[in-house]
């Protein structure tokens, strides 16, 4: 008997686009002799709604417009049930096309999805589902908690300043002296972000107002990370086991090739962009190792389930630092995280696959 899989996919975050991409490609890889699916928009404003499975097949990029939830599509509902929960549709004031849900995929990136919101509705409504719990989305969405939670655990990670909403509006003469205190370059982001969005390199401090500014508008709350010189960021994908600890991939390195080198939203998801994936990364074995060590650390550590990418620094003396961990990477199939599993031999579809047993054999719960 095939299992039920409900696709959620768009969001009312900056990454909704890039969401639906990753609903499309997952949806072409899904295995059909061992799951249906049954596939949930999120359109912008937070309007839950149907949309067939052809649709969603077609999502790509098309002239380099991207694609989006159309929100003229008919409401969706999640249904608590005395065994789980049933997704259905809504016609008027009826539900139709009511179907149970065994394992919900939540291919979400950013706010509203990949921060534990999404993850504490499945675990209220006796959803399975794929990736980190609560707290984990939470920690590891929240690039400053995030941090914190790094140094608590006695991981290795760059300097930062974390600025609140609250910091900004009542002192942001003292934002900017703690800022100063991290040496140049430094890199303003949205504390909550992802995709590259919001984010500013800046040079000189005159100019951190204006990239101040710019990540909030996409989070009142703001990191400012040192940029770590001399360094190359190297990644690596973990993925959980039903049979034993999670394990690492070999790491990869993204080749950015223009003058600034900085792998923005465009670079990481438009065609033909002056970028490539190095798989494996040019490394000695034993800062490979490293690498893959300190990312089961990081995933371990944090909590995390199922998936994720963990992103690093790689000084040429082979010490190792974390930059961060995403629980919801890029997963198009073109994205590192399954390039990298695609490279040790694990393709796309049996990649979706292991990530969907992974989420049918946890518990309901609290576990």
């Amino acid at each position: 008997m095939r299992s039920r899989v409900l696709l959620v996919f768009g969001g009312d975050s900056s990454e909704h686009e890039i969401s639906c991409l990753t609903a499309g490609g997952v949806l072409r890889a899904l295995d059909r002799e061992r799951f249906d699916a049954t596939c949930v928009g999120i359109a912008k404003g937070g309007r839950w709604v149907a949309v067939d499975e052809a649709t969603v097949r077609s999502y790509a990029i098309v002239d380099g417009s991207l694609p989006t939830v159309d929100a003229s599509l008919p409401d969706a509902v999640l249904i608590r049930t005395t065994s789980g929960a049933d997704v259905a549709r809504v016609d008027g004031e009826a539900l139709v096309d009511r179907t149970p849900v065994d394992v919900a995929f939540a291919l979400l990136h950013g706010p509203f999805g990949e921060d534990g919101t999404i993850q504490g509705l499945f675990e209220m409504m006796g959803v399975r589902y794929v990736g980190a719990g609560v707290l984990s989305s939470a920690v590891c969405q929240d690039k400053g908690a995030m941090k914190q939670q790094f140094a608590v655990q006695g991981l290795p990670t760059g300097p930062y300043v974390i600025l609140t909403d609250a910091d900004w509006r009542a002192d942001a003469d003292g934002c900017l002296s703690r800022i100063g205190e991290l040496e140049p370059p430094w890199f303003v982001k949205p504390a909550r972000g992802g995709s590259s969005m919001g984010i500013t390199r800046v040079t000189a401090h005159d100019d951190l107002p204006g990239a101040i500014a710019e990540a909030r508008k996409y989070d009142p709350q703001v990191i400012v990370e040192q940029g770590i010189t001399g360094a190359r960021e190297i990644e690596c994908a973990v993925l959980g086991s039903l049979d034993g600890p999670p394990v690492a991939s070999l790491p990869g390195e993204i080749d950015v090739h223009t003058e600034s080198r900085f792998y923005d939203f465009a670079t990481k998801y438009l065609p033909d962009q002056p970028v490539s994936l190095v798989i494996p990364a040019e490394l000695p074995d034993d800062v490979i190792q490293r690498v893959r060590d300190l990312a089961v650390r990081a995933f371990v550590e944090l909590g995390c389930e199922g998936l994720a990418r963990v992103d690093t620094f790689v000084f040429p003396n082979g010490d190792v630092i974390l930059n961060e961990l995403n629980t919801m990477p890029g997963f198009t199939s073109t994205s590192m995280y399954p390039k990298l599993w695609e490279a040790a031999g694990v393709a796309y579809t049996q990649l979706v696959t292991r990530l969907l047993d992974l989420a049918l054999a946890r518990p309901v719960g609290l576990r």
